[in-house]
């Protein structure tokens, strides 16, 4: 059977996540402990107690996210539950990433403890905002866009979710025109998303190129056995990509998890596994094929309910 492992991103964080996998599993506590070695950060603090505002931090929530994934990941493994295809939202392609063996797990906690610190911290310091644009087709949105950026307005699109919803970045203004304008033009719902700055945009230009300097200490090796997809164009990575070129320009370019899912399905994948907070990504599957077999696991229930059904 071929099964797709998806890393959820920024926004699936809730404070308790993973708790109790961690007070159940010695493989999970073992990463969350690693993690917290590697970073210097108490990460199951942050996971498990929080409080939600330094949760939702982007230099707390990347690190915090990605390590329950992983600790959820550990319990699988240890089950022999294997992917052939992993991929991920934003910071969820480091653990597609690290599943495939393209970056080792020390490697990956550190890259996303640096990428989430810049794209935290290294932001211009205009008002912007992000909004998700549900039920209306990306080509009409980019031409709203383009529009509204004509007048001299900062606005793009950030994210490529699915075919019925697509995220906009921008300044505050243009933001509030794009949502009045794009429900004119048939859109169902335009919502205003708790994000702290313009992200996947060409306005974190400073946060990648000092994280540019992060990937020039990492070694990075050609995936054997899982084939692992890129955000940046919803291709698999090949043993010919500059994988530090690819993840510094990820900072700064709309995230196609749209192609990652057309590829998917073109594959045949007959089983999506979301690992780690939420169920945003199968949402995004199952928008495009209804019959999709589709799993969430991000606590103890979820995750021994799939493993008994999949003795």
């Amino acid at each position: 059977m071929k099964r797709a492992f998806l890393f959820p991103g920024q926004g699936a964080q809730v404070v308790g996540m993973g708790k109790d996998i961690y007070e159940k599993y010695d493989e999970a506590k073992k990463i969350y402990d690693e993690a917290s070695r590697i970073s210097g950060i108490d990460v199951k603090k942050l996971c498990f107690e929080g409080p939600e505002e330094e949760l939702n931090k982007t230099e707390n929530t990347q690190i915090a996210i990605l390590t329950t994934s992983l600790a959820i990941l550990e319990v699988l493994k240890k089950n022999g539950i294997t992917a052939d295809i992993s991929t991920g939202l934003s910071l969820g392609e480091y653990g597609a990433l690290i599943y495939a063996g393209i970056i080792s797990f020390e490697d990956g906690i550190k890259l996303i403890q640096k990428r989430g610190y810049y794209m935290g911290n290294l932001l211009p310091d205009e008002k912007f905002s992000m909004a998700a644009i549900i039920g209306l087709n990306s080509e009409k949105i980019e031409e709203i866009c383009k529009e509204i950026s004509d007048q001299g307005k900062f606005i793009v699109v950030a994210n490529y979710n699915c075919s019925v919803q697509t995220v906009i970045s921008g300044e505050e203004n243009a933001i509030e025109e794009a949502m009045e304008k794009l429900k004119e033009a048939g859109a169902k719902r335009a919502l205003k998303l708790n994000t702290s700055g313009p992200f996947h945009t060409i306005k974190l230009q400073k946060a990648k190129e000092a994280y540019e300097k992060e990937l020039e200490n990492i070694n990075f090796n050609a995936s054997k056995e899982v084939k692992a997809i890129k955000n940046i164009d919803g291709t698999y990575y090949n043993e010919n990509d500059n994988v530090k070129e690819i993840l510094a320009n990820h900072i700064i370019s709309p995230v196609r998890f749209d192609k990652a899912i057309e590829l998917m399905e073109k594959e045949q994948v007959e089983e999506y596994v979301e690992i780690g907070p939420g169920r945003t990504l199968t949402g995004f599957v199952k928008k495009e094929n209804r019959e999709a077999n589709t799993f969430n696991i991000n606590n103890v229930e979820s995750l021994e309910k799939y493993l008994e059904e999949h003795k």
